[in-house]
């Protein structure tokens, strides 16, 4: 087999035919497969049986029926399941112009990398594909935050976050890969050192169906960037950041109202609780939940120490406020900072804890905090 063809799909069915088609005419001449790993809900998986039944090349479906890990967990199930240690990954929307895939080939054929991406942002590449000129100022604005983050590893990619590329599987560190979202040759290259070569691209139009582009995939992006760069504790440290700054809208809007700073702190501190628990057991501690108490449960410690840290930490503001005739906005924000690292140690070792008990416990405690606080992230 000299190539494995891996795409990932969500509700593609108008799609399927047509990839397949293209797909197969551009790649004539070589020994091929297509793989189809899909989650969606709509009639896709029955669309690629019959397409598959009628196609000169091999089709294959994976169909998830639990999945995990968003487009990156597909990518990455797709590299598992080739008969090519050879792998292009590509869109099912024909965004990503199968004619181009020979040339992808060709470039890898001469021998001097492991990896040849297809870039909208070299040569005579294009984005005009992209819905509108916002789209257009969010991808070039990303991709410029997510090199300036990775200067070293990127320094050869203009088009870090595209979805279409070809890579040697025996280059990658399967087993360390963590998926998560649309971004998984970010995540690839991030990782671990490899050669690249870029061929430009023309980034066209969807053939038919809807973008699944989203504020929250935009979510997404920024925890896997911040798990990459810096580890778990940098998602972490959005989620509370992002809890600060709603606290601190409540505190000026409630004393805005005349409601006494500390019952403001009070209330702002309750909502935020809840609010940020609910956000780190989606993007910060997701990977432990199975192991720890349930949800109820861990619910009942963040909430039970957020609020014992509330009634330590409110008296501190207030004499910040009484005696050092500091704002009570400025002194809120000065505690929420200290409060983020006893949170973090407080949530890495007691409320996402394993169940199962370790002989050593010190020795156990350390090394889960020292863990938390670095992984997935490149350092």
């Amino acid at each position: 087999m000299d190539l494995s063809i891996i795409v990932p799909t969500f509700n593609e069915a108008p799609n399927i035919a047509e990839l397949v088609r293209r797909v197969t005419a551009a790649t004539a001449g070589l020994v091929r497969e297509i793989i189809f790993v899909d989650d969606s809900r709509d009639d896709t998986p029955d669309v690629v049986r019959a397409v598959a039944a009628q196609s000169t090349l091999p089709v294959r479906l994976i169909h998830r029926d639990q999945p995990t890990g968003g487009l990156g967990g597909a990518v990455v199930e797709g590299y598992a399941a080739a008969a090519s240690d050879l792998c292009l990954v590509m869109d099912g929307d024909l965004q990503h112009p199968p004619e181009k895939i020979p040339e992808l080939y060709a470039r890898f054929q001469e021998g001097d990398v492991d990896a040849v991406v297809a870039s909208r942002y070299v040569g005579g590449g294009t984005a005009s594909g992209l819905a509108d000129r916002t789209r257009v100022f969010v991808s070039k604005a990303s991709t410029l935050v997510t090199r300036s983050m990775f200067p070293v590893r990127l320094k050869d990619v203009t088009d870090p976050m595209t979805g279409f590329y070809l890579v040697d599987r025996r280059a990658l560190d399967l087993d360390g890969l963590t998926p998560r979202g649309f971004k998984i040759l970010l995540e690839i290259l991030a990782r671990r050192s490899l050669r690249v070569a870029e061929v430009p691209f023309d980034f066209a139009d969807r053939h038919a169906g809807e973008s699944k582009a989203s504020f929250r995939q935009g979510i997404h992006f920024i925890t896997q960037l911040a798990a990459l760069r810096f580890g778990k504790m940098s998602i972490f440290a959005v989620v509370g950041g992002l809890g600060a700054v709603a606290n601190l809208l409540i505190v000026w809007g409630l004393t805005t109202l005349n409601v006494d700073y500390l019952v403001a702190a009070v209330v702002a501190a309750e909502v935020t609780i809840i609010g940020n628990f609910l956000l780190i057991e989606r993007f910060v501690f997701h990977d432990m939940r199975d192991q720890a108490s349930g949800v109820w449960s861990r619910f009942a410690k963040s909430f039970a120490f957020n609020n014992a840290e509330a009634l330590i930490r409110i008296p501190i503001m207030a004499l910040m406020v009484e005696n050092l005739h500091i704002s009570s906005v400025l002194a809120t924000g000065i505690t929420l900072v200290v409060a983020f690292f006893v949170r973090f140690v407080f949530h890495s070792l007691v409320v996402y804890a394993p169940r199962k008990e370790s002989p050593s416990r010190i020795r156990a405690l350390i090394d889960e905090i020292d863990e938390q606080a670095k992984t997935p992230g490149e350092l």
